[in-house]
């Protein structure tokens, strides 16, 4: 069993949006990592990074990445930082991995302040900025498609990525 399609994208591409919207229209679950881990632990991950640690919840995620992709067969978002490790960047490289793609200006309006990103926590556009320039090298090492999401409406995005698949 392995996913339709990953999805993978900085905070604020539109990968819990996008990816719904595919999982529907393709007939099939949806399912976001961040969400697997929320569940597991019984608490937000901006309380698991409080409380525990980047260090903890970066393994709780590889963990999380792993299982989903072994037993899920629908649209599954990864945590925009999951692509960080090793890895979880092999075990992309069986599926189909779109990259959804963002300008800064967009992201931090999409985002918001506060919203539960503990890495967003302090100065967002900063912050926000570089992750997106740290990670974009990884997010292009796993992408099989790459789509831009600026000033795009979420049906169109799906569309493109549906025609992607086929």
């Amino acid at each position: 069993m392995k996913p339709l399609a990953v999805i993978v994208g900085p905070p604020g591409s539109g990968k819990s949006t996008v990816g719904t919207l595919l999982a529907q229209q393709a007939g099939v679950s949806f399912r976001d990592t961040d969400a697997d881990i929320v569940a597991a632990q019984g608490k937000p991950i901006q309380d698991i990074f409080v409380e525990e640690g980047e260090e903890h919840f970066r393994a709780l995620e590889r963990e999380a990445v792993a299982r989903a992709l072994s037993e899920h067969d629908g649209v599954l978002a990864l945590g925009g930082g999951a692509i960080l490790a090793e890895q979880t960047r092999i075990l992309l490289k069986a599926h189909t991995v779109i990259f959804l793609t963002v300008e800064l200006g967009e992201a931090v309006r999409r985002v918001g302040i506060d919203q539960g990103r503990p890495l967003l926590m302090m100065n967002p556009r900063a912050t926000l900025r570089y992750l997106m320039e740290q990670r974009r090298p990884l997010y292009e090492e796993v992408a099989t498609h790459t789509v831009d999401t600026s000033g795009r409406e979420p049906a169109e995005i799906v569309t493109e990525i549906a025609k992607a698949l086929t």
